[in-house]
Parts: C-alpha cells; structure tokens; sequence
C-alpha cells in the first residue's frame, strides 16, 4: 500500500504509540482515505484505536463538536488528518493538557504524506534547537525581501517554540509535515509591509503578490489579485485582522504547492499568520487563524543577521 511507509513514520517515529496505548484519529470525509490508512495502520500497533468524522467548517481555528472535543481528552495519542486545522483550538489545548500526544494535519494530501514525512527528524530539531538558541531573548525581529516586504515585530517575554515532528513526550503536539519555529508577537506592536509571493492557508497559490499593510498589529489594507480579495473578505472582524504569528521553516523536503501545511514548512521562508495566537504564548482568541508564506527573506534578530535571501547565516 503506497500509504504504509508515511503512515509507519507518523505512529512509530513521529508519535512513538505502544501497544498499552490508545490512539484517536479525527478526519472528514474530504480527508477519509488518509484517516483510514492512519486507523489501519494504527490497528497493527493498539487494539484501542477509533476513527471518527467531524464536520468541516468555515475556517481554520475553528473549534471541533463537543464531542469530539470530548473524545481528544480521553486518548493517549491523537492523529488529526482535517480539511482545516484543529491546532489552534481549545480542544486540540485542552487534550494536550490532559496529557494527549497530539500531531495535526490539515489539509494533508497523498503526495505530501509519500514526499515529506521521510526526513531526518532529529537533524531538523537540531536546526530548530540551534535558531532559537540565537533568538532567544531578542526583543525585535526585522523581515525585509528584494521584492518589498519591510516589517518590525517586537518580542519581549514571549517564547519561540519549534515544530519537529517528534512528539512522544507527554502533552506535545505539533504539526505533520512538520519544520518550523514560531512565536506569538506582541500584540499592537508590528508596523509594516508583508508582499507574499508563496501562498496563503486554505486559499493556494498566489496569483499576484499580496501586498499587506500593518498598522500597531493589525492589518489596514490588502492588495493584489484573485486571492489578495479572497483573504481580505475572509478578515471578518479587527480581531481576525490581529498579527498572531511569525514563524521560520526548516523542513528541507518542503516545496511550494500551495497548501500552506507545507508551504510554510519550507527551509528559507517565513509565514506570518493572522487571528488566534491564544494557544502559543499570545492573547488573541477568535476561530480563526490563517498564515501567509513569503519567499527568501532576510531576517534580523535585533541587529543580528539569522537569514539572509532564504539562507540561514548562524
């Protein structure tokens, strides 16, 4: 089964599940076939495996039904293979509280599951570890690119957290494919303009550059094409509006397709994502939480140079 080998990764060297363990898949029925070939797989591993539906809703962030919130809480490993992400959410939070391993997918295909997954996990955490041994502490992070982006985040007292795929320590979570490192900025803080050149979560590929102005934290003005009005009519309050995240990818698999699960993933870019930041060290809660992807950056820690045109330089 050409399913076996990914799905071998994730449950074996991503989640370590044992057979004393039991182990929840969630998916819908856009994403079943995933699902299905994760709760096989797992079935090999623990008799106590379940799959279960949920629904798909209008956005990421958005929480799950009750019980399937319910259902996290109760098992020691959960697989999240959905249309949009359950990771910024309070039940994907509260398992994870009750001690759940937890790795969310969303919007994972086929192709990513054969073509991303079989990387060096720890070689990544070591790019992970090394970049926020170097961040860390750093109060003002500067992006600019050749083709316009220009923004200030400010840091102080929050905390970067990397991404690596490995999740067998009691309470971890993360997202498969996974390589990134991420923080919660400050909020009314980042002035600026982000041009995405890459992608933008649950849309696809740009088909103009998105220029996107920041104003004390928040966007103020939106151009470019199809997409850039796609995104804008998506902000449906100043909170949605809210810069939530700024992260680094470091996955030397990832490529550019458009799904933004991989894109931002991507060893040298960088993502900025709007909305919720609750769940990682911000303040902003909405159920919504979308990320945009921006090629080659050249990135300063305070006056230290980490990245320059997509290369780290530490």
């Amino acid at each position: 089964m050409p399913l076996d080998k990914p799905c071998k990764i994730i449950l074996k060297d991503c989640m370590a599940l044992k057979s004393n363990e039991s182990c929840l898949i969630v998916t819908d029925h856009r994403l079943k076939a995933i699902g299905n070939a994760l709760y096989k797989a797992s079935l090999k591993i623990t008799s106590k495996s379940r799959l279960i539906l949920t629904t798909i809703p209008k956005s990421h962030g958005a929480e799950p039904p009750m019980n399937i919130a319910a259902e996290m809480k109760r098992h020691d490993v959960v697989l999240c293979p959905t249309t949009k992400s359950l990771t910024h959410t309070r039940a994907r939070e509260n398992a994870s509280r009750k001690g759940a391993r937890i790795a969310t997918m969303p919007g994972i295909t086929i192709d990513m599951m054969e073509r991303v997954l079989d990387v060096d996990f720890h070689k990544i955490r070591g790019v992970n570890n090394g970049l926020i041994s170097k961040l860390k502490n750093r109060d003002k992070i500067r992006i600019t690119t050749d083709i316009g982006t220009d923004i200030e985040f400010h840091l102080k007292g929050r905390k970067w957290i990397g991404d690596d795929g490995i999740y067998t320590k009691k309470g971890s979570f993360g997202n498969l494919p996974a390589g990134e490192i991420f923080i919660a900025p400050l909020e009314n803080k980042a002035n600026g303009k982000i041009v995405v050149d890459a992608s933008v979560g649950g849309i696809g590929k740009v088909d103009k550059n998105i220029e996107i102005m920041v104003k004390d934290g928040f966007i103020v003005d939106i151009a470019g094409g199809r997409v850039a009005k796609i995104f804008k009519n998506l902000l449906k309050s100043r909170l949605y509006k809210n810069v939530a995240e700024l992260g680094i990818g470091t996955n030397y698999r990832a490529k550019i397709t458009g799904n933004v699960l991989e894109d931002e993933k991507i060893a040298g870019t960088c993502h900025i994502a709007f909305g919720n930041n609750r769940h990682f060290g911000g303040k902003v809660d909405v159920p919504f939480h979308v990320d945009v992807v921006v090629n080659k950056p050249t990135i300063y820690a305070d006056k230290l140079l980490i990245m320059e045109n997509g290369k780290l330089k530490i």
